[in-house]
């Protein structure tokens, strides 16, 4: 008789990526990056178990908007107050908080449950090339061949 293998969670073996997004359409990126978060890249992918890996994303401030996005792509937010809407074009937010905007669409393909949240504090984006996990020696992934 054969069993599926199920993952548990003390067995897991995660490894750290780096992502450069310099040109890279921004849904694109979002769909691969969580893919990889989740762990669908690995054979032991179980869907009850957060077997991803951790990914740094950087040159967030260069990712690819299409078309007329930059433009006609308005983010909303509201303060709870009468007349606290707020909103903004993806073109702002990609200038003045770039991290947030690709953060917000890698985490919105995220499952939206506690084990969701858990695989979004796993993600790690910077607007430049610097970042703070040198000692995690992250590998470079290509993400241009996955897309």
């Amino acid at each position: 008789m054969r069993t599926t293998y199920m993952a548990k969670p003390g067995e897991v073996d995660r490894k750290w990526y780096i992502v450069d997004a310099k040109g890279i359409s921004l849904g694109r990126l979002a769909s691969v990056v969580a893919s990889i978060l989740k762990g669908k890249n690995k054979p032991t992918y179980t869907p009850h178990v957060d077997t991803g890996d951790n990914v740094i994303v950087i040159n967030a401030a260069e990712v690819k908007l299409t078309g007329k996005k930059a433009a006609d792509k308005i983010y909303y937010r509201h303060s709870d107050y009468p007349g606290g809407l707020k909103q903004k074009t993806a073109g702002e937010r990609r200038a003045n908080e770039p991290e947030k905007l690709v953060e917000d669409s890698i985490k919105g393909m995220l499952p939206h449950t506690p084990l969701g949240r858990k695989m979004g504090m796993k993600l790690h984006v910077y607007a430049g090339e610097d970042h703070k996990h040198a000692a995690q020696q992250p590998e470079v992934l290509d993400i241009t061949n996955l897309i």
